[in-house]
C-alpha cells in the first residue's frame, strides 16, 4: 500500500485554516441565492393551506394582472415530469418522489399547488398571495402517537430475546420518544435554473451535485450532458440538502416556460413544510442483565412517521446490534403514515435518535443494578461484531470511555440523586456512548501539476462548510510537498470528475484514495520526464530512483534542496501540466464491509446544573472523546464535534416542531418560535481525538466524524438530568414541567 510522503511541509494531521475562509469572511464566496444572471426572473410557490383534500378551483386572473407578473404555472401548463427509476446513490435519489403539481390531491400542509413567476421577488410574492385556491377538505392526521397497523419488520435477530428477558434477574422496559426536528441551516433552500433551449444549468443548494444531476436528468427526461449542476458554497444543510426537492423542478419548468433564468428561494416557513425533517420516533427498549451487569437480552422495537407516499425509515436500530455484547437480541421497525411532507436524513439519521434510546436504557439499567454506568458499558464490550461475526477494523470505545472519564473527573461522581453541589447549584453528571458506520462512496479526481509551480485538484464533490476544499489541498500537499497556498481546488460542479455526496460522514474517506492516486499519477509523469529529457541532470536514471518532495525532484536519500523544482522540468519539456487521474469505488455494498465491521466510536460526558428555586436547568460542561481513525485536520474536526454537541444540547432541551391539529400546519415555523441552542446555551466543550489510524479502511486511516458528535449526547444530558433531579425524561425535549 502506498504511503504518504512525510516532509517538513506535510500537512496531514496538522491543524489548518480553511483555504476558503478568506472568501467567506470577505463576501467573495458565491452562494446559490447570490447568483445573478442577465434577465433573471423570480419564482414564488403557492402552498396549500390544508393538509388533506383536493384542489377544486384555482383563481389567478387577478394575480396575472399584477405588475411584473410573467406567468403562473399550475398542473395544466407546468409541463411533463417523470419519475426516477429507483433510488440509487449513483443515478438519482429522492425522498419525495411525487413530482410537483402532479395531481390535485393534497397530502400535507404547504404542498405546492402553483408557481408565480415575476420580474422581482416582491412582485412574485404579492401575486402568489393573490392566487385563490378552492379545496374539498378531508380529515387529516398529524398526531405523534405511533401505532403500527402492519407487522413490524425484523432488522436483526440472534438468540431468543423474549425468553431471556422473561427469565432475567434484572430488567427494564421503557419507551423513548423523539419529536419532529426541522433542519434550520441559515442558508435557505434555493435553485437558479437556466434553460438555453437545449439543456439546463442549475445553481443549487445541494450536498450532492452528482446525485442532484442524476435525479434532475431522469425527472426532466434529458441526457446527462444536458444537465449541469453547480454548488460552489453551501450555508450548511444537516442532511436536508442531500436530495433534490420539488422546487428544483418548478424552477426548471419556469425557466423553460419563460425562456429566461429563474431564481426560486424558499422562505423559512417553507423550510418547515417542503424540504424534509427528522420524523417522530417511538422506541421501546427492553434490556435484561444478570446480577453482575452482563446483558442477557436486548430488544429494540421502533417506529417513525412518514408521509402518505413514502416509506421513509429512520433506521434507529442500525447501531444497536453491534454496540454491546449480548447473546439474545431483536431489533424491529415500522412506519406510520401521517399528513406531513416526506421526512429525510438529518445529521446522524437513525443513530442519533436510536442511541438516545439505547444509551438512556443502559443508564437506567445501570441505576437499577447499582452499577456505575461507565463500568456497565465496559463489562459489555464485545470482542467481535456479534451481529455479523466479523472482526472490527479498529474499535477503541473502551479507551474513549476511560479517557473521557479521566478528563471529566468521573471518579468524583457520587451516585445518589441530587448529592452533588457547586456554588449553590445541584449538579448532574451523565454519560452516553456513540458510534457511526464508516462509509465511503465512489469518487474520481484529477490533479494537475502545472509548469508555473502550482497544482490544481478537481473533484465533483462539494464543500458544505465542513472543510472539503482544505482537505483536498492537504491530500495533494502530502504527496507533493507543495504548500496549501500553491494548490487550487475545484469543487461544486457536475462537469468535474464525479465525486461523492457530502452525507453520512463519507466525503473525506471517499476522496482520499482518488485524490492521492491522482497526485501520485501526476508525480509519476514528472519523474518520467525528469529521466528522459536530454537537458535533465537525472538523464539515464530510473524513475523509481527519484523522489518528489517539497515540490522538487531529487534522488532518493538526498535532500530535496539539492533537487530540481518540478516546474523547471515541465518547462523544459514544454508542457503546461502533468495531469494525473484517480478513481475509487465504494457504496453501501462496499466489499470491505463483508470482511470487517467498520465504525467510528466515541463517548460523551455531560454536566448539568439545576436550580429548583427558579426551575433553571443548564448544560454547563461536556467532555467528548472520539475514535475516528486519523483526523486529517484537527482544527476543522474539532469544529465538527463542537457543533454537533451544541446541536445535541438543542435536541435534548429545545428542538421540536409542533403541528396544528386543526389544519396540519407546522406551528412554530420560524427561528423565533423553533428554539435551537444559541451561544448562551453552549457549555464548556472539551474534545479529544484518539490517534488510532484505521488503515484497513483507507491508506490514511481516516473515518468520518460529522455525524458521530451528535449521537449519544442527548442520552448523556438526560442521564445528567436524572442524576440532578431524580426524574427520567423519556420524551424529548426535556421540559421544565417534567422536572417540577
Amino acid at each position: 500500500m502506498a504511503t504518504v510522503i512525510e516532509t517538513p511541509l506535510s500537512v496531514i494531521g496538522q491543524p489548518q485554516r480553511r483555504i476558503d475562509g478568506p472568501l467567506k469572511v470577505s463576501g467573495g464566496a458565491t452562494y446559490t441565492s447570490d447568483v445573478d444572471l442577465p434577465g433573471l426572473l423570480h419564482a414564488v410557490p403557492v402552498c396549500s393551506t390544508i393538509a388533506s383534500g383536493r384542489i377544486t378551483s384555482l383563481e389567478f386572473a387577478a394575480a396575472e394582472r399584477m405588475p411584473g407578473v410573467r406567468a403562473i404555472l399550475h398542473r395544466g401548463n407546468v409541463g411533463k415530469f417523470f419519475r426516477i427509476s429507483g433510488n440509487s446513490m449513483d443515478t438519482g435519489y429522492v425522498d419525495e418522489a411525487r413530482p410537483p403539481l402532479d395531481d390535485d390531491v393534497i397530502r400535507y400542509y404547504g404542498q405546492y399547488v402553483a408557481l408565480v413567476i415575476a420580474e422581482t421577488f416582491e412582485a412574485a410574492s404579492a401575486a402568489s398571495a393573490a392566487v385563490k385556491v378552492g379545496y374539498e377538505v378531508t380529515p387529516h392526521d398529524v398526531s405523534d402517537e405511533l401505532t403500527l397497523k402492519d407487522e413490524a419488520k425484523v432488522e436483526s435477530k440472534r438468540g431468543d430475546a423474549a425468553k431471556a428477558f422473561d427469565g432475567a434477574a434484572v430488567k427494564i422496559d421503557e419507551t423513548y420518544v423523539t419529536p419532529v426536528e426541522t433542519h434550520n441551516p441559515i442558508e435557505l433552500h434555493a435553485t437558479v435554473a437556466q434553460w438555453d433551449g437545449d439543456g439546463y444549468t442549475f445553481y443549487e443548494t445541494t450536498q450532492a451535485i452528482s446525485n442532484h444531476q442524476g435525479t434532475l436528468m431522469q425527472m426532466l427526461g434529458l441526457p446527462k450532458e444536458k444537465v449541469r449542476v453547480i454548488s460552489r458554497y453551501l450555508g450548511s444543510g444537516f442532511g436536508g440538502k442531500l436530495w433534490m426537492w420539488p422546487h428544483s423542478l418548478l424552477a426548471a419548468a419556469a425557466a423553460r416556460h419563460t425562456g429566461q433564468p429563474v431564481k426560486l428561494v424558499l422562505n423559512r416557513k417553507m423550510m418547515f413544510q417542503n424540504v424534509g425533517h427528522r420524523p417522530v420516533t417511538q422506541q421501546r427498549l427492553r434490556l435484561s442483565a444478570d446480577a453482575s451487569g452482563k446483558l442477557t437480552s436486548l430488544r429494540h422495537d421502533y417506529a417513525n412517521h412518514c408521509s402518505l407516499l413514502d416509506d421513509y425509515s429512520e433506521s434507529c436500530g442500525e447501531i444497536t446490534p453491534m454496540l454491546y455484547s449480548t447473546p439474545n437480541l431483536r431489533v424491529t421497525s415500522g412506519t406510520v403514515k401521517r399528513n406531513v411532507g416526506s421526512p429525510t436524513a438529518m445529521r446522524g439519521p437513525g443513530a442519533v435518535p436510536g442511541l438516545y434510546a439505547v444509551e438512556s436504557a443502559m443508564n437506567e439499567l445501570a441505576a437499577k443494578l447499582d452499577v456505575d454506568p461507565v463500568e456497565l458499558r465496559l463489562m459489555n464490550e464485545p470482542n467481535v461484531d456479534e451481529s455479523t461475526g466479523l472482526p472490527f477494523s479498529s474499535r477503541n470505545l473502551v479507551e474513549c470511555l476511560r479517557t473521557g472519564a479521566d478528563r471529566f473527573g468521573w471518579s468524583r461522581r457520587t451516585s445518589a440523586v441530587g448529592s452533588m453541589q457547586r456554588d449553590g447549584l445541584t449538579l448532574g453528571w451523565g454519560v452516553g456512548a456513540c458510534a457511526w458506520p464508516a462509509i465511503r462512496f465512489s469518487a474520481d479526481a484529477t490533479v494537475d501539476l502545472r509548469a508555473d509551480g502550482t497544482a490544481r485538484v478537481v473533484c465533483g464533490t462539494q464543500d458544505i462548510g465542513t472543510g472539503t476544499y482544505t482537505i483536498l489541498a492537504q491530500l495533494v500537499s502530502a504527496q507533493t510537498g507543495l504548500p496549501l497556498d500553491a494548490i487550487e481546488v475545484g469543487l461544486g460542479d457536475s462537469a468535474l470528475p464525479p465525486g461523492p455526496i457530502s452525507g453520512g460522514s463519507a466525503a473525506t474517506a471517499s476522496v482520499i484514495p482518488a485524490v492521492s492516486d491522482a497526485a501520485r499519477a501526476a508525480v509519476k509523469i514528472v519523474l518520467e520526464k525528469a529521466v528522459s529529457l536530454e537537458e535533465s541532470q537525472f538523464k539515464g536514471a530510473k524513475p523509481d530512483e527519484l523522489a518528489f518532495s517539497e515540490g522538487r525532484v531529487h534522488r532518493k536519500g538526498e535532500a530535496a534542496s539539492g533537487g530540481v523544482p518540478f516546474a523547471q522540468i515541465l518547462q523544459t519539456a514544454k508542457m503546461h501540466a502533468a495531469s494525473g487521474s484517480g478513481s475509487a469505488k465504494g457504496g453501501f455494498d462496499d466489499p470491505l464491509k463483508k470482511k470487517y465491521s467498520i465504525y467510528s466510536y466515541g463517548a460523551h460526558f455531560a454536566e448539568v446544573t439545576w436550580q429548583p428555586e427558579i426551575a433553571q436547568l443548564r448544560v454547563s460542561r461536556v467532555v467528548t472523546v472520539i475514535d475516528a481513525g486519523r483526523i486529517l485536520n484537527p482544527h476543522a474536526g474539532r469544529n465538527q464535534i463542537e457543533g454537533a454537541v451544541v446541536m445535541g444540547v438543542g435536541m435534548a432541551l429545545f428542538e421540536q416542531t409542533h403541528y396544528d391539529s386543526r389544519n396540519g400546519a407546522p406551528l412554530n415555523n420560524n427561528l423565533a418560535d423553533y428554539i435551537i441552542a444559541s451561544n448562551a446555551d453552549t457549555p464548556a466543550l472539551d474534545v479529544t481525538f484518539l490517534d488510532h489510524p484505521d488503515t484497513i479502511f483507507n491508506e490514511l486511516g481516516a473515518r468520518g466524524i460529522a455525524e458521530i458528535g451528535l449521537a449519544g449526547i442527548a442520552a448523556a444530558i438526560t442521564s445528567a438530568v436524572h442524576h440532578a433531579t431524580g426524574v427520567y425524561v423519556r420524551k424529548l425535549p426535556v421540559m421544565i414541567e417534567d422536572l417540577l
